[in-house]
Order: C-alpha cells, then structure tokens, then sequence
C-alpha cells in the first residue's frame, strides 16, 4: 500500500525517519537500527537526503535496502538543492524502477557556505514544482499508484507573519498533487492543531503527520534548535540538563515526546513520525510507551 492508501484507512500510522550513513561505523549502526525498528511493524520509514542535498547516492542504497531487505515502504526524500530538472529526472526514474512508490518532495536547504537559498541554473526553485515534476515522470513511465509527499511547519505557522504564507504554500503543493504532509519539528500540540485547523477552513484537506523528536541531551536539544530553528521549550532544555546520566536524559526526552504524541493521537494526527538520529533507544522506548504498532 502507498502511503495515500494507508492514510485512507483511518488509522494512526507508526514510521521513522532515517539518515544516510556517512562511515563505516555509522553504517553498521544504521543496520542494526533498521532491523530492531523494523521489528515493530512501521508503516513505512523515510530516509533524508542529508544536510543541503549531500549523501544522495547513500540515501538510494538505504532506500533500496528497506525495499528489498525489509519489504517496508520506504519514503524517499527528494530536494531541489543543487540538482537540474534533468538529474531530476533521472533520480525519480531509478526510483520508480526499482519499485519505490512514496516521495517526499521538498525544496531543501541552502548548500553549505551559501547564505540564502538559489535554485540550480536549471533545476526548479519550489516544492510544489517537484511535487508537479514527480507526477509527470510518473505519468510518463505508466506510474499512477503512487503518493507524494510534502512537509508543513506547525511552529513557524504559529507566528501571526507566516500564518497565511504558510498556508499560500501547503495549498500550492495540495494544488501541484501532493497527497499528504509531515511537519516539521514543533513542541506544542497546539501548534499542530491551529496549523490542520486553519488549512481546513481554507480548503487544504491534506492529511497532516507531525514528526516527533525525542530529545535525549542537552546537547542534542541545542543542535536540534541550530538545526530548525525551533527552540526547545526552556523546562525541557533545563530537565535535560539536570539529567545525571544519559539514560537519565533519554528517559526525560521519551517521557516528553509520549506526552506529545498523545495529545497529537487524541488531537486526530493521523499517525506519528518518529525522527531516530539513526538509534534505535529512544525510539524504542518512545513506541513501547505508546503502545502504537502497526497492525
């Protein structure tokens, strides 16, 4: 099933979000990873490209990995940093021909050491564009089952300056094909609900997954706000702070993070993405808590 179809049958969904090994060492942790994840029966994963495009060729493999190893849905994420309409093309192609059938289109961050965001000479400038690009290739090659997907910002869309622009956006992919969001990192769920709330009065119907981090160190708190922009509420930075051990930490970043996606669950969220950092702890202890499996 796509993840279009699985959104359809009314259930919360289960999924992680992995990251492309850069070392040795670093891919043995991804395989353990995928393989204990895997054993609580996710929905699907969704595997990044990396920071500012890079580890595209790493990112292929781990989605061709999830394909054929574990026969989980993989979710491939596709940017527009730093790739012509062309090599577009022709990633979009290598997927659908190895039977890959979910994306997640995204413009992208800015490459490193360049300050503000410019689109390749030849390549596209928006999300919603490769949204429309996907469903073209797709089109091309006799593809219609399929879904695409599309990110959202609960935290910025808080903020009364974005609130429409937020929307203009999510309703400009809805409009280019996109099936369904997962938002970005946000800490209050009514954040989450203000942001599904509005798009409905506006006529955007897409079914939207918040993504959860469970913070397990102070030091992952500070990277994640770097990261995106989205300050770690203050009581939380400060408990991860005091944690005297790391499972001390991990335990106080699980704790928050079931706290959330309860109240996403019982908010109506139509699943939970869970973000890993490629570990397997906090994750684990997060779905346990939970007790969300696929079923």
């Amino acid at each position: 099933m796509t993840i279009r179809e699985l959104l359809a049958v009314k259930r919360p969904t289960l999924s992680y979000e992995l990251f492309p090994p850069r070392t040795p060492a670093s891919e043995a942790t991804l395989a353990q990873t995928m393989d204990l994840l895997a054993a609580t029966g996710p929905d699907f994963m969704s595997i990044t490209y990396g920071a500012s495009g890079t580890t595209r060729t790493t990112s292929r493999e781990v989605v061709h990995r999830l394909a054929v190893a574990h026969t989980i849905p993989p979710l491939a994420h596709l940017t527009c940093v730093d790739q012509s309409r062309a090599e577009l093309i022709e990633v979009i192609e290598s997927y659908l021909a190895e039977g890959v059938r979910d994306f997640l289109a995204l413009r992208g961050d800015p490459p490193k050491g360049q300050t503000d965001w410019r689109p390749h000479p030849e390549g596209l400038l928006y999300a919603y564009q490769l949204v429309a690009l996907i469903r073209e290739v797709a089109r091309a090659h006799g593809v219609d089952n399929l879904s695409v997907g599309v990110t959202a910002f609960p935290a910025q869309h808080a903020q009364e300056q974005w609130r429409q622009i937020s929307l203009d956006v999510l309703r400009a992919k809805q409009e280019a094909g996109a099936d369904f969001a997962i938002t970005q990192v946000f800490y209050e769920v009514e954040h989450y609900r203000a942001l599904v709330e509005d798009a409905a009065a506006q006529g955007i119907g897409l079914p939207i997954i918040p993504e959860i981090m469970p913070l397990v160190s102070a030091t992952r708190s500070l990277r994640a706000t770097q990261l995106t922009g989205v300050p770690t509420p203050a009581e939380l930075h400060a408990q991860l702070e005091a944690a005297e051990s790391d499972d001390a930490a991990r335990a106080v970043g699980v704790a928050h993070a079931a706290r959330l996606s309860a109240q996403l669950v019982d908010a109506g969220a139509p699943g939970i993405h869970i973000i890993t950092f490629n570990r397997h702890e906090a994750a684990l202890a997060l779905v346990t808590e939970l007790g969300l499996t696929a079923s």
